[in-house]
């Protein structure tokens, strides 16, 4: 599947992965910024998210082909590449089973392991949404408030809703549906490896990537080195945006 590409600048390719219900969009900031150094910047929409296409696969070698199919139709043969949360694991695969695509690897956020089914809540929330003509943001927000408790996270969820509709523009109900294949530990091809540069990036406050997971980093990706930024929690490059682009620049230069 060819995925939406935003792209941003001239120069040696880079490319970020979102999150679950992320997009593209989601890196504006830190991809002008980016682009502005003198990268081309890639920012992909995955499967279901964003302006992208719809299907009921939703696990991560189908993803992460995804991925490939795109650079490569963009003219891309190998790129640094930078995954958040979900997007992270995408990124972990691709290196792992297409090692040739990948220059070097930013993992932000997330670990190769299994993660509890937080977000469906949030979903099951989203597919209650009466999707009813005249439907505003606040009565939107409202309606999630219940399922959702933090603004910050329903303003997130919300950015994937066309109200002039209204409708989801995302695959929600195939995302839903794939929930417990993207909760789950990546099924990496048996015996891989990926031997190029490696940064795990964690929030300082979030507990996704922890002290127990970095020999299985280590047994993955050899040449793995671990950071954290500081006064952010799992959301990063939206949390610390200065920070999350000084620590890609210390590894990507």
């Amino acid at each position: 599947m060819r995925l939406n590409a935003v792209e941003l600048g001239e120069g040696p390719p880079l490319v970020l992965l979102h999150g679950l219900f992320g997009q593209a969009a989601n890196f504006g900031g830190v991809q002008k910024v980016l682009a502005a150094a003198g990268r081309r910047v890639l920012a992909l929409d995955l499967r279901n998210h964003g302006a992208s296409p719809h299907d009921a696969a939703m696990d991560y070698a189908a993803m992460a082909a995804d991925v490939a199919e795109t650079l490569a139709a963009l003219g891309v043969a190998s790129a640094d590449v930078v995954g958040h949360s979900m997007g992270g694991k995408v990124a972990m695969m691709l290196a792992l089973s297409r090692p040739a695509t990948v220059s070097r690897l930013v993992v932000v956020d997330i670990a190769p392991v299994a993660y509890p089914p937080a977000f469906r809540p949030y979903a099951e929330a989203m597919l209650a949404l009466p999707l009813s003509p005249g439907l505003t943001r606040r009565q939107a927000d409202a309606a999630l408030a219940a399922a959702v408790p933090a603004a910050g996270v329903r303003g997130f969820l919300l950015q994937n809703l066309d109200f002039t509709g209204p409708s989801w523009r995302i695959g929600l109900r195939e995302t839903a549906t794939a929930l417990p294949a993207i909760e789950a530990a990546p099924e990496f091809p048996p015996g891989a490896r990926y031997d190029g540069p490696v940064l795990v990036l964690s929030g300082e406050s979030s507990d996704y990537v922890r002290d127990e997971h970095r020999a299985m980093f280590r047994a993955l990706f050899p040449a793995v080195r671990f950071g954290r930024v500081k006064n952010a929690g799992h959301w990063v490059h939206a949390e610390q945006p200065a920070g999350f682009l000084a620590a890609l620049g210390a590894f990507l230069g």
